[in-house]
């Protein structure tokens, strides 16, 4: 047998073996997943005219306030178990400390949407992938569960679903034994709405998190980054993400 042959023997194996592991997920009945992981009606394309981003401003983000992580549990039925190792979080609270001067703040850690994803670049199944508009999803569908994706990610940005789900949220299907992450809550996106984080932390006037068009000069999110400095959570990886910080 040629090697080329043998490598499409294994790709036949592997692609069946996909399909197997896929028909086995749990998901929410009668929910498509693909439909809901790409959104946008056929009318209205999603186009790389825009590329969705958000600044968050560390210095607004109160120690102690969880406002957008509980209206991103709300808003897409995440449900804790009191074990934090597992438990999905797709928005989470991290404290910074300056070893030398004690200096400590809080920011929120969550999918940083990336132009370059690691996540999408050794998913095997191609679960993993990018809008045009940048925004990163799981096609819950094809995903196998393999976890290759949340090693990849610099940012630990993506959880496992270990436990039998019940009252999934139509618009944010999910399914036990695959990989999720913050989807900048594209059902809202695409409805021309705002990210639940983003408004939770409007609502109560800590305005601390800015959602918008990056590619659009005239949005709010541009103008702050043209006005203020921020920065990449490692920039060394030079991987050109859509959540920016300021202030660290």
């Amino acid at each position: 047998m040629s090697e080329e042959s043998g490598i499409d023997v294994y790709r036949r194996r592997f692609l069946s073996g996909t399909a197997k592991a896929a028909a086995g997920m749990a998901v929410a009945p009668g929910v498509f997943l693909h439909e809901v992981a790409h959104g946008k009606p056929a009318d209205q394309a999603v186009t790389s005219d825009v590329r969705w981003g958000m600044l968050i401003d560390s210095g607004k983000c109160a120690d102690g306030c969880n406002d957008c992580v509980t209206a991103c549990n709300t808003e897409n039925g995440l449900t804790g178990h009191g074990r934090p190792a597992t438990d999905a979080q797709w928005i989470r609270k991290v404290k910074l400390k300056d070893k030398q001067t004690g200096y400590t703040q809080t920011l929120p850690m969550l999918c940083q949407h990336c132009e370059h994803p690691p996540c999408v670049d050794v998913c095997p199944t191609g679960a993993s992938f990018k809008r045009p508009d940048g925004i990163v999803l799981v096609d819950k569908h094809i995903c196998i569960g393999c976890r290759y994706c949340m090693l990849a990610c610099p940012y630990k940005a993506r959880s496992f679903i270990h436990e039998d789900l019940q009252d999934q949220m139509p618009y944010a299907p999910r399914g036990k034994g695959t990989v999720e992450s913050c989807t900048f809550c594209v059902h809202r996106v695409d409805s021309d709405r705002t990210p639940a984080c983003v408004e939770a932390c409007t609502a109560e006037n800590h305005n601390a998190m800015v959602f918008g068009d990056m590619n659009d000069p005239d949005s709010e999110i541009s103008r702050q980054l043209k006005q203020y400095n921020s920065r990449q959570i490692r920039p060394d990886l030079q991987l050109n993400t859509g959540v920016r910080y300021r202030g660290i």
